[in-house]
């Protein structure tokens, strides 16, 4: 009954505190319209300047008070370096009840007749609801019924405007956060409707296996890899699960400010470990922000290190900067992006002043077709999402001798010593990439022994079991 539902949708929103704000009390609304436009893709007003420095403030340390003007005071508030605590599931949500598409419909439909959502909004949504079906109910693999798009997309929606109303704030060191919702599980599973497994490759098992080994021992490792689309995190570890399963939750990714801030990207990042940094790339996007952002950068490399020096730390960190834009023209895929060699050199040099031993591995990793990138880099949080149902895959090369590397390079040339570093871990990248691209898109007796498929190693689940 919609009346019902509108009912519920009202209890829902009122317990999330969904409301306009008085005249004169902030830009609430506006946020509001701005997260619930990047839900669907689609930018539909800007988060105004001063909302965004108020989000940037409390990412960074800073207390911000308005005295007649947005910012007239600031103090500094000592970091927290422990994981925020996660918002409380609402009781009454609607959308936790969904069986199937009509129910969620008629939950938008309903926050529509209510006034909560502008019917815009509700259109976007179901574009992006349409274009995941497409891709899961597509892929005919066991369990990829509408049912299942239904449920897994009302914890999207669900989650999404519980960010929107109530942001998390992430701290320099963020810790996964499994209860009291698991988030871990909420981006596996809808990354894991779009893989296609028969077609995705795990390159160099017996590399994982040292690196297991290394970080057994309280070593440290740090993975170069190449960054392609915002499911990396969740491919990384759906191909790790099944072998290795402490890679694939104790990785600890290096990211940038967009997975942190843009609020359909917050509740997937919620689920994993994070050393969060702003990089080059969007360190000028608020010029006056500048100074906080390379304020967080600062605490958050103290953090690094402290936890290099505990030693058993994997790092995944993407020293391009972002996700690779570069088009083959073989494929119109994106290709690995150059790496900045600064950064390759800042990973060098914490390890090297960690206690425990550190390792420096050029890591690949292919998932364009699962959620291409825009083409370029925005400025602006909220882009258009694509997905497909396709193979993916990650390898890793061989570990980087740096001394070796670095033995022919005279020791006052700082910038070359960097370039050496840096192009050696590029090649590395690129070199497995393209061994990973071909594995992922040849026929099966075609594939190289060393791309292999351990979760076959169980009989397949339906999707259906992961809900």
């Amino acid at each position: 009954d919609l009346r019902v539902l509108q009912c519920s949708f009202h209890t829902f929103v009122q317990e999330l505190d969904i409301r306009r704000p008085e005249p004169g009390r902030g830009h609430c609304s506006e946020f509001r319209s701005f997260g619930m436009a990047a839900l669907t893709g689609r930018m539909l007003c800007h988060i105004p300047p001063a909302s965004l420095q108020a989000r940037q403030a409390r990412a960074t340390g800073l207390n911000t008070r308005r005295q007649g003007s947005w910012r007239t005071q600031t103090r500094w508030r000592r970091p927290q370096t422990l994981a925020t605590a996660a918002p409380v599931s609402p009781p009454t949500s609607p959308f936790a009840n969904v069986e199937h598409e009509a129910q969620l419909f008629a939950i938008l439909k309903a926050g529509t007749a209510s006034g909560k959502i502008p019917q815009r909004l509700v259109d976007g949504i179901m574009e992006l609801y349409d274009n995941y079906k497409k891709a899961v109910v597509g892929s005919g693999k066991p369990g990829a019924t509408e049912d299942f798009v239904a449920k897994v997309m009302a914890t999207v929606c669900e989650r999404v405007l519980m960010q929107v109303q109530q942001p998390f704030v992430f701290q320099s060191t963020h810790k996964l956060i499994l209860e009291p919702y698991n988030y871990y599980l909420f981006g596996q599973r809808y990354i894991r409707g779009l893989v296609d497994f028969d077609k995705s490759r795990l390159g160099h098992a017996e590399r994982f296996a040292t690196i297991q080994e290394q970080l057994d021992r309280g070593e440290n490792v740090v993975l170069l890899a190449n960054h392609q689309t915002e499911a990396d995190p969740a491919v990384f570890a759906l191909l790790l699960e099944a072998q290795f399963p402490r890679l694939a939750t104790d990785v600890i990714y290096v990211a940038g400010d967009r997975v942190v801030t843009d609020p359909v990207c917050v509740p997937f990042s919620m689920g994993r470990n994070l050393f969060c940094v702003h990089s080059k790339k969007h360190l000028d996007d608020v010029p006056e922000l500048r100074a906080d952002k390379a304020a967080m950068n600062r605490r958050t490399l103290k953090d690094m290190q402290a936890a290099l020096n505990r030693g058993g730390q994997l790092l995944w960190i993407a020293p391009s900067g972002g996700r690779d834009r570069t088009i083959s023209p073989e494929n119109g895929e994106t290709v690995p992006d150059a790496f900045d060699p600064a950064a390759v050199e800042l990973m060098r040099a914490l390890t090297t002043r960690a206690k425990p031993v550190g390792h420096l591995y050029p890591f690949a990793m292919y998932s364009y077709k699962v959620m291409p990138p825009p083409t370029s880099i925005e400025k602006t949080i909220g882009e258009q999402r694509v997905v497909n149902h396709a193979g993916v895959g990650i390898s890793v090369g061989p570990e980087l001798d740096v001394d070796s590397l670095l033995a022919a390079v005279p020791a006052d040339d700082k910038a070359a010593r960097q370039a050496a570093l840096s192009s050696a871990a590029f090649d590395g990248v690129t070199t497995e990439y393209t061994a990973l691209w071909h594995a992922v898109h040849a026929a099966p007796e075609d594939v190289a022994p060393e791309y292999t498929q351990p979760w076959k190693a169980e009989p397949a689940r339906p999707l259906v079991d992961y809900l």
